[in-house]
């Protein structure tokens, strides 16, 4: 039992003397993710949304309550200014002008008697056969019959006017948009104006009313050139320009905006009032640039690829040192610069070589003009390269430097595969592929 025992004991203890022994001789291998360096135009935009509405819009009402007797017009219509569009029953409105009509002839006729009976009383009254206090109460009743005749014509005129707006006409040149009444229906003015119709100027000049972030609304300006989009047409491209931008905020969730309203050409009549517009503000364009996906800008190399770096130069200076016999000590002070450049990029590794100058202006940050790209050197040696960055449009950003051209490889993203020459782990099991797998490291998305 004792021989077994230990007979396993060696036998472990030889597997796992050659599993370090070829974990030691394990090579990592690191592969890259690239994206090219492309020539072309480049347009910095400012994102938004809004809704097409006609420039003038006029909410038709009325002002006497009744039954809706007549209606003239319908949906999509078009309209003059003083067309009779809709009648409400006149019944009791025509009764209301009589009425009026017949207060106002009797008190004419208290009027007269009163003026009759003045006349009169004044005659006396210069003879002396009168007293004063008749003369007095004369006069009291002639002032009182003027003042109802003035009330009862004030009256009568009312009523006239109220049974005039029984005639709903249209007050502008334009389109009916909504009808929100049918014949038959009764309507109450009595606490507020209610909407009968609402007639749109003219459709074939829109505007949108766009919600721009207080961040950006800095960068909008009047006479900016601005393009949208609408699900109706989704091929379709549409253009206008700022015509104001508002300085009422508006508040929700804790995010102020401010509306722009921008003006809109439709002549062919396409864009149809309520539509969802996606705006985008022009705010800079450049033509003939290279430019560069985000994600090479955002990208950090890991510790295996600085491991890597040094190494190499390293090894060129120690190649260097060994073949420099009397020129030794120079070979060893450019071995020396090297290792230091090394070291210099090895320790931006943790925090990212560059700091934030990475990013591209305005991309996610404080908004540096600089940035760093990394490469492939024609030798298979990784390169690091100083650019200065322009605008953006969210996923490409405009890059300078002296040794960028287009086509060229860019590092976005890198993977560490670590890959064993001899016999894997026994007690490890496999990944799907070999070895010991792959994992991502360092940045890129």
């Amino acid at each position: 039992m004792k021989k077994v025992i230990a007979l396993v004991v060696v036998l472990v203890v030889v597997v796992a003397a050659i599993w370090y022994t070829n974990s030691a001789e394990a090579e990592a291998r690191l592969e890259y993710r690239f994206v090219t360096l492309e020539s072309g135009n480049l347009e910095s935009v400012v994102a938004s949304t809004g809704k097409l509405n006609a420039v003038t819009t006029v909410q038709v009402g009325t002002q006497v309550s009744g039954i809706v007797n007549k209606i003239y017009v319908d949906f999509n219509n078009k309209v003059r200014k003083g067309q009779v569009i809709a009648r409400i029953d006149t019944t009791l409105l025509v009764s209301s002008v009589e009425e009026a009509r017949a207060t106002l002839n009797r008190n004419q006729a208290q009027l007269d008697f009163s003026q009759t009976e003045y006349d009169r009383i004044r005659g006396l009254y210069e003879k002396q056969f009168s007293t004063e206090v008749e003369m007095n109460s004369a006069k009291y009743n002639l002032d009182l019959a003027k003042a109802t005749i003035v009330s009862s014509r004030i009256s009568l005129e009312r009523a006239q006017r109220n049974l005039s707006y029984a005639t709903i006409v249209s007050p502008i040149d334009g389109v009916v948009v909504e009808r929100n009444v049918d014949e038959g229906q009764t309507v109450a003015a009595s606490l507020n104006t209610p909407q009968l119709f609402l007639i749109a100027n003219d459709l074939a000049r829109m505007e949108i009313l766009a919600s721009v972030d207080e961040s950006d609304i800095g960068l909008i300006k009047q006479g900016q050139q601005v393009r949208f989009t609408v699900q109706a047409y989704d091929n379709s491209t549409f253009l206008g320009r700022v015509r104001q931008v508002r300085l009422q905020s508006a508040v929700q969730e804790n995010v102020v905006t401010y509306t722009a309203v921008v003006d809109v050409d439709n002549s062919d009549g396409r864009l149809l009032p309520g539509m969802t517009a996606t705006v985008e503000f022009l705010i800079e364009q450049v033509s003939d640039v290279i430019k560069v996906p985000n994600a090479a800008l955002r990208f950090r190399p890991n510790e295996e690829m600085m491991a890597q770096i040094r190494a190499k130069m390293e090894a060129s200076g120690a190649g260097q040192g060994a073949a420099g016999g009397p020129a030794a000590a120079g070979g060893t002070g450019a071995a020396a610069g090297q290792g230091a450049a090394a070291g210099r990029a090895g320790g931006q590794t943790g925090g990212a070589p560059g700091g934030g100058q990475g990013r591209p202006a305005g991309f996610g940050g404080q908004g540096s003009n600089s940035g760093t790209l990394w490469y492939l050197d024609s030798a298979g040696d990784i390169q690091m390269a100083r650019v200065k960055t322009g605008i953006t449009d969210g996923s490409q950003t405009e890059v300078t430097g002296e040794t960028l051209e287009a086509g060229m490889q860019i590092i976005s993203g890198v993977t560490l595969l670590e890959e064993g020459s001899g016999m894997k782990n026994p007690f490890q099991s496999e990944s799907a592929g070999g070895g010991r797998g792959g994992f991502s490291r360092g940045g890129g998305f």
